[in-house]
């Protein structure tokens, strides 16, 4: 597709798109991951992103690498605690939802992600902390068949934010549009 033929494609795809998307970002510490997370937000149309524990700062020019210019486009603020994070989000009048495979975690495709949702994702190594996961509204996974336990949690934040516009997209009925041109 030609650059005016995508640029079409998207704007007829946010004329569709009504609800909030929000992301709670939590001790993401590589700044890779920071990167590719802002880019991945700015795509699904995040409208903020809130950041807490001892992630990136996403004024990292290893963050911009990835970010590629994303992370102006992206409302972002820091908190220094997960408490006060969860409080902004729910303040902005947003469900909290944690992606994380815990105890009493729904699958995805089950999961709470009507509009207005703020998806939560935690560090790379350990998930998200116990304060986030006892503070969110609900808790999903996503299921997995293969034989790794996990995924990088800047590829299991795109699946999430991608499901819950995806549901929103699916709720509003009839086919997708086909791609313009091609």
């Amino acid at each position: 597709m030609r650059p005016t033929d995508v640029k079409r494609l998207n704007r007829q795809w946010r004329r569709r798109t009504e609800g909030r998307l929000a992301l709670l970002v939590e001790s993401v510490t590589q700044p890779f991951n920071l990167g590719s997370i802002l880019r991945t937000c700015a795509t699904f149309g995040v409208d903020q992103l809130w950041l807490t524990g001892n992630s990136a700062d996403p004024g990292d020019p290893k963050v911009g690498k990835t970010a590629l210019g994303t992370a102006a486009k992206v409302p972002h603020t820091r908190f220094a605690t997960t408490g006060e994070a969860l409080s902004a989000a729910r303040g902005d009048g947003y469900k909290v939802v944690a992606v994380e495979l815990a105890a009493g975690a729904v699958p995805l495709h089950a999961a709470p992600l009507e509009p207005d949702v703020c998806l939560a994702v935690g560090a790379e190594d350990h998930g998200c902390s116990p304060a986030l996961l006892s503070g969110a509204d609900a808790v999903t996974y996503i299921p997995q068949i293969g034989r790794v336990g996990s995924l990088n949690v800047a590829v299991a934040t795109a699946i999430a934010l991608s499901e819950a516009r995806r549901r929103e997209w699916a709720a509003l009925g009839g086919e997708a549009d086909a791609p313009v041109g091609g």
